[in-house]
């Protein structure tokens, strides 16, 4: 039981010389990590949106030229449709 108490105090004496060492950077630590987390998040989910975006565009171009092989759509309608989704280069 000793052991165990022991090391647990240890544990607890080397967080708190952590947050002595850090001192008045602590802040400024934490204001990093946290803008950290926030900036993976943000390319992760960024990554997800753009994938799905790709993939959903894709399956519009499927679709359209299905119509078009079936008949029920002009070639020109379905180019003007696909137009229609473009972004401009500004």
């Amino acid at each position: 039981m000793n052991l165990l108490a022991s090391s647990y105090t240890l544990a607890g004496d080397d967080a708190s010389a952590i947050i002595n060492a850090l001192g008045d950077n602590l802040v400024v630590a934490i204001v990093f990590g946290v803008g950290g987390v926030l900036g993976v998040l943000g390319i992760f989910f960024g990554t997800i949106s753009s994938t799905q975006n790709r993939k959903e565009r894709e399956k519009t171009k499927r679709e359209l030229a299905a119509y078009v092989a079936e008949g029920s759509m002009t070639p020109a309608d379905a180019e003007r449709i696909l137009k229609a989704g473009e972004e401009e280069d500004a």
